[in-house]
C-alpha cells in the first residue's frame, strides 16, 4: 500500500518532466503571396461614384503603401463608361477613405445593372456586377422601457414573398460616426411574405437617440459581410478554421454592390 501510495504521489511529476520534453520547433513552409487588386465599391442614389482600390499583401509583410495609383477604373451603365480618377479623399461622415471618384451622381432605378471594371499596368484585372435594389420601408420603430429605466426596441418592416431577401440591420447611438450597437445581416428564409419585427435586450437609456437602418442588400453582400465576419473571428485563434473572403468580384478581392436602405432617428422618452 505505501508503494502504491508512493507511486501516485510520484505520477504528476514525472508527467509533467515528460511533458517538458514534448516540446519541438517546426517550419512551415507558406506558400510565396502573390499580390492582388483589392476593391470596395458601394453605389448609392444621388450621391457620387467613389470606390477603394488597394493591393493585397502577405500576413507577414512589413507595413508599407497599398495604394495603386496607376489603376484605371470605369463604372459603366446602359453602355456608357464613368471613369473614376485617383483623387485620394477621407470622407469624414461616413469614416471612409476613398482612392477614386468621379464627379458624376448615381441617377438609377431598381432592376437596373451597372458594372465595374479595374485595371492596372501590370495586367490585372478585375470586374464585377450589381442590380440595383429597391428600399424596403421601415414600417415603425418603438421600445418600452423597464423598471429599471432601460428600454428594448423593435423594427418592423413587410418582406415582399414575390423574392428571395437578404438584409442588413444596423443602429447606432447619437451619430453615424459611433461603433453600432447592433450590426447583422439576416435572410428571408423563415419569414418570407411576412411582416418582420427584429428587437434588442434593454440595451438603451431615456432620452438616447437612436439611428436605425434597414439595407435590402443583394446575396452577395450578405455572403461577403458574414464571410468577413468568420474571417475576423479565426484571425489569431489556432483553434479556428482559416476563412476565405467571399468577393463580389472576378479577378481579385472586394465587393462591388448597391446600397439601398431607409433609416429612421427616434428619441427614446
Amino acid at each position: 500500500m505505501k508503494v502504491k501510495v508512493f507511486l501516485y504521489l510520484l505520477l504528476p511529476v514525472l508527467l509533467l518532466a515528460t511533458a517538458c520534453d514534448l516540446e519541438k520547433e517546426i517550419e512551415v513552409a507558406l506558400p510565396e503571396h502573390t499580390p492582388q487588386l483589392v476593391v470596395e465599391c458601394y453605389l448609392q442614389q444621388g450621391k457620387t461614384f467613389k470606390m477603394t482600390v488597394t493591393e493585397s499583401a502577405s500576413y507577414f509583410d512589413a507595413p508599407q503603401s497599398l495604394f495603386v495609383p496607376n489603376a484605371e477604373v470605369y463604372i459603366t451603365h446602359n453602355g456608357r463608361r464613368i471613369k473614376l480618377n485617383y483623387k485620394p479623399m477621407v470622407a469624414k461622415q461616413a469614416g471612409k477613405y476613398y482612392t477614386h471618384t468621379s464627379t458624376e451622381v448615381m441617377n438609377a432605378k431598381p432592376g437596373d445593372i451597372f458594372g465595374l471594371e479595374v485595371t492596372d499596368n501590370k495586367g490585372r484585372k478585375v470586374t464585377g456586377f450589381t442590380t440595383i435594389l429597391p428600399v424596403v420601408p421601415i414600417e415603425e420603430v418603438e421600445w418600452k422601457f423597464n423598471e429599471k429605466e432601460k428600454a428594448y426596441l423593435l423594427t418592423s418592416f413587410q418582406d415582399n414573398a414575390s423574392t428571395t431577401n437578404y438584409y442588413r440591420y444596423v443602429t447606432h447611438v447619437d451619430s453615424l460616426n459611433t461603433r453600432p450597437e447592433r450590426d447583422f445581416t439576416l435572410d428571408d428564409d423563415l419569414t418570407n411574405g411576412k411582416r418582420t419585427t427584429l428587437g434588442s435586450a434593454y440595451d438603451y437609456d431615456r432620452n438616447d437617440t437612436i439611428i436605425v437602418s434597414l439595407y435590402h442588400i443583394e446575396k452577395q453582400y450578405y455572403d461577403f459581410l458574414n464571410s468577413v465576419d468568420d474571417a475576423k473571428s479565426a484571425n489569431g485563434n489556432p483553434f479556428a478554421q482559416p476563412s476565405k473572403i467571399k468577393s463580389s468580384v472576378q479577378g481579385g478581392i472586394g465587393i462591388f454592390t448597391n446600397l439601398a436602405f431607409e433609416r429612421k432617428t427616434v428619441v427614446l422618452n
